[in-house]
């Protein structure tokens, strides 16, 4: 028969792996929001590298920064507008 330590040492392993469990489940849909935002953003850059490469012949052209691209992360192609409108906007 087994012994009250190895019951209670059992019993200890399972609620530990019952607690990573949902401490995964928890975790796992912000971490993907994350990750998400994280590949737009790098997305972004080649976005905004790409326009101000080309964009320089007409005379077009955004900072290569962190919150231009994470402009451009978060909101993709209408990002790009936005920051262009805004540019002209300031520089008005």
């Amino acid at each position: 028969m087994l012994e009250f330590a190895t019951l209670q040492t059992i019993g200890t392993g399972v609620v530990a792996i019952v607690v990573i469990l949902i401490a995964i489940a928890i975790f796992v849909k912000p971490l993907g929001c994350l990750l998400r935002l994280f590949f737009n953003t790098i997305g972004g850059f080649i976005v905004l590298f790409i326009l101000n490469f080309f964009g320089g012949f007409i005379g077009i052209s955004l900072g290569l920064n962190w919150f231009n691209a994470v402009i451009v992360g978060i909101f993709g192609l209408p990002g790009v507008g936005f920051l262009l409108i805004l540019q002209f906007i300031l520089l008005a």
